[in-house]
């Protein structure tokens, strides 16, 4: 394998000559080999978008050159329509509030915006990761924005799988036309599961709306400030590119310091799930009355769906749990446990999105009654 030599502030390092990322990503890769798991393409492509509305913030302002500011575009539109993931390779678990991420961004959209204008990656003599791409920016913003935004994406799908479950509960009510307000019948029950899961879906839906307000990610050498031109572009450009309304919060120190919005929504996550596993416990004694028939999936008697769905509700009040404990961990306007809260937080949204698909398909739509 062929090599180049990058240098930072700690000496010299071999990069693959052919990858993206650089010296301070695989520092960190190295540095923090702790799950093995990279970022989800939701946070990576939230990079790329806010990396983009930087840039033509900074070009409107007349900060950034022209074509400096268009391959930045060019590399992070990549980036967003799926291109260059591998080169993201940062572990999800890492120390200082997760900017190695933000690095990690940074030098292969560098590499990538240098490759375009004829440069060699690694040089960086034309586009640099943190004088161009990085420009008038804080790199711990703009991990907290990248959350969000990919906390809202992730929800998103997640609300959709649930309302298919909710239909997939009609659509049974509908085929056997069965009465809900008849007391105590299956009928009643089935339109009780629903019932719970459409207030489910609205808390967390309105969880998930919490997640829109951000802060400028402008940074000045004093330090973060307020920039109403800046922050007016940057906002309404981030918006654009993620195909999100996203709002500009009102008091910087407040959004940076109380992160109680992913609090909310993982509340609410835990809410859904464990309403969820009641669920499951109550068709296991439904089927016992002899009021419905479980399909089988597996051979052998155990509704094994069922209990999977128990088993996701313990790990997702375990996360949640997590989550919290991060949160009351943050220090003024800084919490460095941002990681594990994204780890946590993302980690129960798909894995109730996935359960809530199986518990539809093998177990809700073939149900008999």
């Amino acid at each position: 394998m062929r090599y180049r030599i990058e240098t930072d502030s700690l000496g010299e390092k071999q990069i693959p000559a052919e990858a993206y990322y650089g010296i301070g990503a695989l520092r960190s890769k190295e540095t923090f080999e702790i799950t093995k798991h990279g970022l989800l393409r939701q946070m990576i492509k939230a990079f790329a978008e806010i990396k983009k509305a930087a840039a033509k913030t900074n070009l409107d302002l007349g900060l950034l050159d022209k074509q400096i500011a268009n391959v930045i575009s060019l590399s992070c539109d990549e980036i967003i329509n799926g291109r260059l993931h591998g080169q993201f390779i940062t572990d999800v678990l890492q120390g200082g509030a997760g900017i190695s991420m933000d690095k990690n961004a940074n030098e292969v959209i560098a590499n990538r915006a240098n490759e375009m204008l004829g440069g060699e990656k690694g040089s960086y003599n034309l586009v640099d990761p943190n004088l161009h791409v990085n420009l008038n920016q804080s790199s711990r913003e703009n991990v907290l924005i990248a959350g969000k935004l990919a906390g809202i994406r992730l929800t998103k799908k997640l609300l959709l799988e649930a309302k298919k479950l909710s239909n997939a509960y009609e659509n049974k009510l509908a085929e056997y036309a069965l009465n809900k307000d008849e007391p105590l019948s299956i009928g009643q029950e089935l339109s009780a599961f629903n019932e719970v899961l459409e207030r489910d879906i609205k808390r967390t839906d309105a969880a998930c709306d919490e997640l829109t307000l951000i802060n400028s990610n402008y940074y000045s050498a004093a330090g973060i400030e307020a920039n109403p031109l800046y922050a007016k572009k940057f906002v309404k450009y981030v918006s654009a590119y993620a195909s999100q309304d996203l709002s500009l919060a009102k008091n910087t120190v407040e959004n940076r310091r109380n992160l109680d919005a992913f609090t909310w929504l993982s509340s609410a996550l835990k809410n859904m799930i464990m309403n969820l596993s009641k669920v499951a416990t109550d068709l296991e004694i439904l089927e016992r009355q002899g009021k419905v028939k479980l399909p089988k999936v597996e051979t052998g008697d155990s509704p094994v769906v069922l209990e999977m769905i128990k088993q996701v509700s313990f790990y997702i009040m375990g996360n949640d749990l997590t989550v919290t404990r991060a949160i009351e961990a943050g220090e003024l306007e800084e919490n460095f446990f941002l990681p594990v809260i994204y780890a946590c937080l993302f980690e129960s949204l798909n894995l109730i999105r996935r359960a809530i698909r199986t518990l539809r398909e093998k177990t809700i739509e073939p149900l008999t009654i």
